[in-house]
């Protein structure tokens, strides 16, 4: 079961300061969390981060998992070159219900991190192997992202946050799940709408939208 976790305001602890740090932490950085890297060195673009104040950087060497209890994080990920390490990290964090993933054992992690084809933070399309194979679902990840390039539009992109719009004005004026699903059809199949986004006017696609609702009650 793939499942896209709400990070947002949560605070994610990542061990070691190489390039699979690095990785961990790219897939992280547009998730509103607070990430804290803990290592006694970092490369160069982890240290990037760190100067942007993107990241927090904790300059430790880890020997233990006394760090769980002084930061009390609700994710974990280790991926340091020592493999009891990481193993003593994961099952103390599993002892205190925080979730945790090493990247040398997958397997016995809490969650694995699939290939993700990205657009514009709207639209993801992940490509997983169960943790078997992550090398294969890099290849597929590439292969596929030529194909839904092609179909996934940018007027679709725009769609998406027409819709997000719409759902929050929903939310607020009507009162029922089915009445609010028959309102955001309605702006999906709009023609007025379509045509106003294929053109690229989206500040009058939103006005549209408050019309349209404005319209149903």
């Amino acid at each position: 079961m793939i499942v896209d976790l709400n990070l947002q305001h949560k605070t994610v602890i990542v061990i070691g300061g190489g390039n699979e740090a690095q990785k961990r932490i790219n897939s992280l950085l547009k998730q509103g969390c607070e990430i804290i890297v803990i290592s006694n060195s970092v490369n160069s673009q982890i240290n990037k981060l760190v100067k942007e104040k993107k990241v927090k950087l904790k300059k430790q060497k880890i020997q233990d998992t006394k760090f769980i209890s002084k930061f009390k994080p609700n994710m974990i990920i280790t991926t340091t070159n020592d493999k009891n390490l990481n193993q003593k990290i994961i099952d103390s964090a599993k002892k205190s219900k925080i979730i945790a993933y090493s990247s040398d054992n997958p397997e016995d992690s809490d969650f694995s991190n699939p290939a993700i084809i990205d657009f514009e933070n709207m639209i993801q399309i992940a490509i997983f192997t169960g943790g078997r194979s992550p090398a294969m679902s890099k290849k597929i990840r590439i292969q596929s992202e030529k194909i839904f390039k092609n179909i996934i539009t940018k007027e679709d992109i725009a769609q998406i946050k027409i819709q997000k719009i719409a759902r929050k004005l929903a939310k607020e004026s009507i009162h029922t799940q089915t009445q609010r699903r028959e309102y955001l059809h309605g702006i999906m199949t709009d023609n007025e709408i379509e045509h106003l986004i294929k053109d690229g006017q989206l500040k009058k696609a939103e006005r549209r939208i408050i019309t349209i609702l404005r319209d149903w009650k």
